[in-house]
């Protein structure tokens, strides 16, 4: 099994489904688009969901329905209380309060990148729209087997790029 099945796709697949159960209809946005990132893009979109890549670098988003630069402050408002779900695949400390504003009602924010502390989270960017957040690990097992039987079923597969050993700081 592929390091991007085992250590991307249990943390981003039908374990998050379980947890927010992402469906046709529901807008789904992928913040971070690393490896983390874009298998969580491959998932919701497996689950039939409109799936929003959140970057700073728009160039980056060939396979979402849509791309939103979270550095553009009009983009942001435009999107704001619109969002089901969002999948938070940045790997360092940042400021995840501007993302909770793109939640509706009930929206939640699984939290599957970041190993460090978070900057503070403003309690009433939670409060105030019932939203919630979530973390998601590496899974045992069953949900091992879970993510490979939905892969099976939907075709998905790691994107596999090879580099010279000389480019790898490039990479």
């Amino acid at each position: 099994m592929s390091k991007p099945l085992r250590h991307c796709c249990v943390p981003v697949s039908p374990r998050i489904h379980r947890c927010v159960k992402i469906g046709p209809g529901q807008k789904v946005g992928i913040i971070g688009l690393g490896g983390l990132g874009y298998m969580g893009v491959k998932f919701a979109k497996a689950m039939d969901a409109h799936v929003v890549m959140i970057t700073t670098s728009p160039d980056k988003g060939k396979d979402a329905d849509e791309i939103l630069v979270s550095r553009d402050p009009a983009a942001m408002t435009k999107h704001a209380g619109s969002f089901d779900f969002l999948l938070n695949t940045i790997p360092v400390c940042h400021d995840a309060n501007p993302y909770l504003g793109l939640l509706k009602l009930d929206g939640k924010m699984g939290m599957v990148g970041v190993l460090t502390e978070l900057e503070p989270i403003v309690g009433a960017n939670l409060i105030f729209g019932r939203k919630s957040m979530f973390g998601s690990g590496i899974g045992g097992m069953t949900e091992t087997q879970e993510m490979l039987d939905f892969c099976g079923e939907h075709n998905i597969i790691s994107d596999v790029k090879m580099i010279a050993i000389k480019d790898v700081n490039h990479a």
